[in-house]
């Protein structure tokens, strides 16, 4: 099991949107540049989104996306099955027809961490990691301000 592309972009996506939206939208061209994301792969993401009401798009001139609802109330777990992610480690998709039509041994195992993962991605905010980010970005601002600066300075004779 692993998080395809599609899950990783649209939550990269969405913390852009959050690091960057607000009073006005977002416009799905300038998520591209910052993230290096394919603008129509951002589009197709992005109408998924606003099916499933996590964003919302305003049109006309300085239009673009915003959130559809605060960002403590869209969870990772939103975000990834909204774009049809599948969360499934088992082999059979919960059909327990994983070994020749029958349930194989580790399927409890399996089923259980779909749970589990399912449980940690809803438990996760955009808006905790807006904020994390928003801290790292602050924290490498100030690393970049506080190193020593270089500079001559001439004597006169």
């Amino acid at each position: 099991m692993r998080l395809t592309t599609k899950g990783r972009f649209a939550v990269t996506a969405m913390i852009d949107l959050g690091l960057n939206g607000g009073e006005k939208p977002v416009t799905l061209s300038a998520i591209s540049e910052r993230q290096s994301i394919s603008l129509s792969y951002l589009e197709q993401l992005f109408a998924k989104l606003r099916r499933h009401g996590i964003v919302e798009s305003v049109r006309g001139p300085g239009g673009g996306y915003c959130l559809a609802r605060d960002a403590e109330k869209i969870s990772v777990a939103d975000v990834i099955l909204a774009v049809d992610e599948p969360l499934d480690a088992t082999q059979c998709g919960g059909r327990e027809n994983c070994k020749s039509d029958h349930r194989c041994m580790t399927h409890d195992l399996w089923s259980t961490l779909n749970r589990k993962m399912l449980d940690y991605l809803a438990s996760v905010h955009l808006a905790e990691l807006v904020e994390s980010n928003r801290q790292r970005e602050i924290h490498q601002a100030n690393a970049d301000t506080s190193k020593p600066v270089a500079f001559s300075v001439a004597h006169a004779a």
